[in-house]
């Protein structure tokens, strides 16, 4: 798994500048994931987004005039567990400092919350207030914890795992060169994920795309588990 990460991760960079390792295509995989998540949450929790905080934030308004298809807390509770989810990323930083081991421990994390939320799913059929309420904050606060963590290790284009804005703006309004490889493969990673997961959904309800989410997040950790720091410029 490792060497096809290493390939992929070099085919979006020009040739021998990928100064990342595998980490461009660990990071094209958590955009699939959050395409999927988004999706799946989208269609079976009333409109929610668990990935993307901007539609919270338009839909929290579009609720408060009273749109009778959107919830104002179920918005307000995926914003204040995603927060808490990036929150504590920051609290992982400070014992454990080296970027790269703290996307594997925190994909660990993710993965035991997606774990979580799958098993409320397979055990209560999604229906009631509580159930909802707990994938919104199993779900967001995951997401939470990578979308921070993707961000410190600051790979160009591969930031931001959740929106693809200002991905597509770079796209169409920059010089090409070799940056285009990356943006177009970001784009299509999250439309990718939102693909599968409504597809997912549409044929068994959310526990399929959810065990997918899972197995991306697995595949994900164990590829990062062996990421070593960057060497240090002498």
């Amino acid at each position: 798994m490792n060497r096809p990460a290493h390939w992929f991760s070099d085919a979006l960079f020009p040739h021998g500048t990928n100064e990342h390792g595998p980490l461009p295509a660990l990071l094209v995989m958590l955009m699939v994931a959050s395409g999927l998540v988004d999706a799946v949450t989208f269609l079976g929790l009333n409109h929610v987004f668990v990935a993307n905080m901007t539609g919270n934030v338009v839909f929290a308004g579009f609720s408060v005039l009273g749109q009778p298809r959107h919830q104002l807390w179920a918005h307000l509770l995926a914003l204040a567990a995603f927060a808490a989810g990036a929150w504590s990323e920051g609290r992982v930083a400070k014992k454990i400092e080296e970027p790269r081991r703290r996307l594997f421990h925190l994909t660990v994390a993710h993965a035991v919350l997606v774990a979580a939320a799958l098993a409320v799913v397979l055990l209560t059929d999604e229906q009631g207030t509580a159930p909802t309420v707990a994938l919104i904050v199993l779900l967001s606060y995951g997401m939470g914890m990578q979308n921070a963590v993707a961000l410190r290790l600051a790979v160009p284009d591969l930031v931001n795992i959740t929106v693809v804005t200002s991905i597509v703006t770079r796209l169409v309004s920059q010089a090409p060169e070799h940056a285009w490889r990356r943006r177009a493969c970001a784009i299509a990673a999250m439309f990718t994920g939102a693909l599968l997961g409504a597809g997912l959904y549409m044929m068994s309800g959310m526990s399929a795309p959810l065990a997918a989410d899972l197995i991306l997040l697995v595949l994900i950790a164990y590829v990062a588990r062996d990421l070593r720091p960057r060497p240090q410029p002498r």
